[in-house]
């Protein structure tokens, strides 16, 4: 059956007017809220209002708009049970085949600095997750919507289908729903317990990043979950592994705790050498080549300046993995894009905030949380403290690949 009735009721309006209108334009009633309706009725579109449509008005500042039978009786009601359909005409509760919803932000809102907890309460959705479950508990026969990126598909799947969506389209428009209301529940639990040494249980819902080329082995399926591109992004080169991933975590953390121009070399996320300069890139490069000429080849090599030309051209003659830094001259870039298989990642300023979140590690039957270790520096002068212990990295690196070289000619 094509799609009649359609509720929409968004925090996040983009595109909104656009889905409303290929909507309206199929003969679809659409039914809102508040700010939601204006939007759309300012746009040109007949919209009625839901108070309208329950004969009852929205209350407590908005608190109350949609928890009505006459929404979630619509919502759940079984389109192919006799007694859903007697109770629906004795209650005139009319169906309702499509819903827009995205929530509150609450996950915005805990995230500036001078959040109150009454504000961060206040951006805690309720009628959203509600008409959200009871729409994807019934996808069977209603569409649920609650990512903007899915108003072309649903649009176009309708234009294709006489007004309808295919079930197939809503199962998973439908699990889509459960992950996105599992996510922002635990991030509501996370914030409230946040207080507490330890918290009594761990959540964590994380959206699909991407399919990683393999884990520790080419036979390893893996994938990626979460907001990388947030932080690092991939200017060139082949996709990234399980292996690379890793490596690029424990890159940015070492080239993040210096203040001075400098560059690391890993190898399996292990610093096999780091050089600092005063100001040239290139005398950081060497200092850290030092500690191990054979580090590089194969490895990842890791600067907390843009990549000049300079050094492009020096490490462009070894063959490395991964090539990681803030930004990369144009001219530096052109000339490490003629490699066809060298990765080139961007680490955007964000990075520190996420090397500061918990380390999260998998443990038999589940997993270990534990406190960060990492503090991004600020931008004061170099101590002699720090000169000493960069130093003493730098022996420590050469120590350790002199001791692993001792055991391969013994082995």
């Amino acid at each position: 059956m094509p799609i009649a009735r359609a509720l929409l009721s968004v925090s996040d309006k983009t595109g909104l007017l656009d889905f409303a209108k290929g909507l309206a334009a199929l003969g679809v009633e659409l039914l809102s809220t508040g700010g939601t309706s204006k939007h759309l009725k300012d746009g040109g579109l007949k919209v009625t209002d839901v108070s309208d449509h329950t004969g009852f008005p929205e209350m407590f500042d908005g608190r109350v708009k949609t928890l009505h039978p006459k929404v979630h009786g619509g919502l759940l009601q079984r389109r192919d049970n006799d007694e859903d359909k007697r109770n629906a005409k004795k209650h005139d509760i009319p169906v309702i085949d499509l819903v827009v919803v995205n929530l509150y932000p609450f996950e915005q809102t805990i995230a500036k600095k001078d959040v109150t907890l009454e504000e961060a309460i206040e951006n805690i959705d309720i009628g959203g997750p509600s008409m959200l479950r009871s729409a994807a508990k019934n996808h069977r026969w209603v569409t649920v919507i609650t990512d903007p990126a899915d108003y072309s598909i649903v649009l176009a799947e309708m234009q294709e289908n006489a007004g309808d969506t295919t079930l197939g389209t809503r199962e998973r428009l439908a699990c889509k729903v459960f992950q996105r209301t599992g996510s922002y529940d635990s991030a509501i639990a996370a914030y409230l317990n946040k207080e507490q040494t330890t918290q009594k249980t761990f959540n964590l819902s994380l959206p699909l990043y991407s399919e990683l080329r393999y884990g520790d082995n080419p036979h390893q399926k893996t994938s990626l979950y979460g907001n990388f591109g947030d932080y690092f992004v991939k200017l060139h080169g082949k996709e990234l592994s399980y292996t690379n991933v890793l490596d690029i975590h424990a890159a940015a953390e070492i080239a993040l705790e210096f203040r001075r121009p400098t560059v690391a070399i890993l190898k399996h996320t292990n610093p096999c050498g780091v050089g600092c300069a005063d100001e040239d890139l290139r005398e950081a490069w060497q200092k850290a080549f030092e500690t191990d000429k054979q580090a590089p080849f194969g490895g990842v090599i890791v600067v907390n300046r843009s990549m000049t030309l300079g050094l492009a051209r020096i490490i462009s003659e070894i063959f490395t993995d991964v090539i990681i830094a803030p930004d990369f001259d144009a001219d530096a870039r052109a000339l490490l894009q003629k490699k066809k298989n060298l990765r080139l990642i961007q680490m955007l300023p964000s990075v520190a905030e996420a090397l500061a979140e918990p380390v999260i590690r998998s443990a038999p039957g589940g997993v270990m949380v534990m406190d960060s270790d990492f503090r991004a520096l600020g931008l004061d002068p170099p101590t002699d403290a720090r000169r000493a212990r960069s130093h003493a990295l730098r022996l420590a690196c050469r120590e350790a690949r002199q001791i692993q070289r001792h055991r391969l000619r013994h082995a």
